[in-house]
């Protein structure tokens, strides 16, 4: 079912950090108090406006999300800490929403973040049995036991299916990797920002075919945020109209009874992500045609693939004709997919994902990623988590008009900023947290070393 009329939400700042290997070299309370710091900066407000406060993480203790919030005043204000595999991130972002639309809040701020372990991902709960058990059984009951790495197995299991239904082949999932590649270079926050040939996506070590290591996110550190607000807060700050941007439509989704038929795509959440997909761009009157830029969930290649039919941009069994055609990147048809690198080049902090894919389209429809800018009235998000969740986002402008490439004097003329974050990745100042951290609840001794760390980083 659609989303109930109500207050209507919108993004009114975002942050974000480089996505960076895990290698220890930053601390989540460092990364989160960044992302946050520049959210607020964006949005034009101090953590005094903020009711609730939303933490997306997956690793991590309880509470992680109150170490980084207290760093910018010790409010008393409901946090909530939230972990939904890889669509944590947006699920904060649809928890925000939520608060807003039902007017229990004017202004919440999502962080998400991750401090992650080198090599593929893996839980550190082997006492107990773990939510994917079923799904695992399914899936080594019709492809087998194998040693490599069981995401990368879900995933290459659901492009083999399409390729023996469809007619697709591996040369089709090295080509989005190469396309996302490609995108990453515009993306100042991205994690690989190289390009490769086709052949040296196809000829990087194979992962479980079709599978190469160049199609296959990698683990990452990384945070970003959100400041999601009401009508009426939006509207003391007018100025900031143009930047602000709606969300139109949205869905969460769990799975549905086919994740059990064997199937290896609906093993992956083709069936929940078509239906969120229906229900996010049903609410906000569009369809897929509509779109002409999406963040689409690509921690494989082969999702990609698969999921350009299940978001509705590819009639059935033809998704592979929009990659061959050229159609996802620039000079295409469209939709642009990914045009920030997705999270085959700009990296996987599964928390931070989500807000990632926010911010980049935020910065899309205001204008600001002129390096990479794709002229649309509209943009849609799509973040998906095994076990499972999906999360569909549809936005828009504010103001109803469509996007517009800035340029840099433009940007910085009717921002806080004095250089254009989308295109460029910098540090906080001092200056920077002072003047977003509460002017009634700021606590010294609650930020530790976050300072010391970041301004040794200037």
């Amino acid at each position: 079912m659609p989303s109930k009329p109500g207050n209507p939400a919108y993004v009114l700042g975002v942050g974000l950090t480089p996505f960076i290997k895990p290698r220890k070299t930053r601390d989540y309370i460092e990364l989160g108090y960044e992302a946050g710091v520049k959210a607020m900066l964006d949005a034009d407000i101090t953590y005094d406006d903020v009711e609730h406060g939303v933490a997306c993480y997956c690793y991590g203790d309880t509470c992680s999300g109150q170490r980084i919030f207290y760093q910018f005043g010790m409010n008393s204000i409901p946090i909530y800490n939230t972990s939904n595999a890889c669509a944590t991130g947006s699920t904060g972002l649809h928890m925000a929403r939520t608060l807003v639309k039902s007017g229990a809040a004017d202004c919440v701020l999502v962080i998400g973040f991750e401090q992650m372990a080198p090599g593929s991902i893996s839980s550190p709960f082997n006492d107990r049995p773990s939510p994917m058990q079923l799904g695992v059984k399914v899936m080594e009951e019709t492809y087998g036991k194998h040693d490599s790495p069981r995401n990368a197995q879900y995933f290459a299991n659901a492009g083999k299916e399409y390729m023996e239904k469809y007619g697709a082949k591996a040369e089709d999932f090295a080509e989005i990797a190469r396309i996302s590649h490609e995108h990453s270079q515009r993306n100042p926050y991205a994690q690989f920002r190289q390009e490769y040939s086709l052949k040296e996506v196809q000829d990087s070590p194979m992962i479980h075919f079709p599978l190469t290591k160049l199609q296959c996110s990698p683990t990452s550190d990384g945070a970003g945020a959100a400041v999601i607000c009401s009508e009426s807060f939006l509207a003391r700050k007018p100025q900031l109209r143009s930047q602000a941007i709606l969300m139109a439509g949205q869905s969460l989704r769990t799975d549905e009874p086919s994740l059990y038929s064997k199937s290896a795509m609906d093993l992956i959440g083709f069936g929940m992500t078509k239906t969120a997909a229906q229900i996010a761009m049903k609410e906000a009157g569009v369809t897929p045609k509509d779109i002409k830029v999406c963040e689409l969930h690509d921690c494989f290649s082969a999702n990609e693939l698969v999921l350009l039919e299940g978001l509705g941009f590819a009639e059935k069994g033809k998704a592979h004709e929009l990659v061959r055609n050229g159609d996802i990147t620039y000079g295409g048809k469209g939709p642009i997919i990914n045009p920030s690198g997705g999270l085959i080049s700009k990296g996987h902090p599964l928390g931070a994902t989500g807000l990632a894919q926010c911010a980049e389209l935020t910065w899309q429809l205001r204008g600001w990623a002129n390096n990479r800018h794709v002229p649309t009235e509209y943009a849609l998000q799509h973040n998906l988590g095994l076990g499972g969740a999906v999360v569909v986002n549809v936005y828009k402008r504010a103001d109803g008009k469509p996007s517009r490439k800035l340029k840099d004097q433009e940007i910085t003329k009717q921002s806080y900023w004095n250089y254009n974050p989308a295109t460029e990745a910098r540090y906080i100042t001092k200056a920077d947290a002072d003047k977003v951290r509460s002017k009634e609840n700021r606590v010294e001794y609650a930020l530790g070393d976050t300072e010391e760390k970041l301004y040794a980083r200037l």
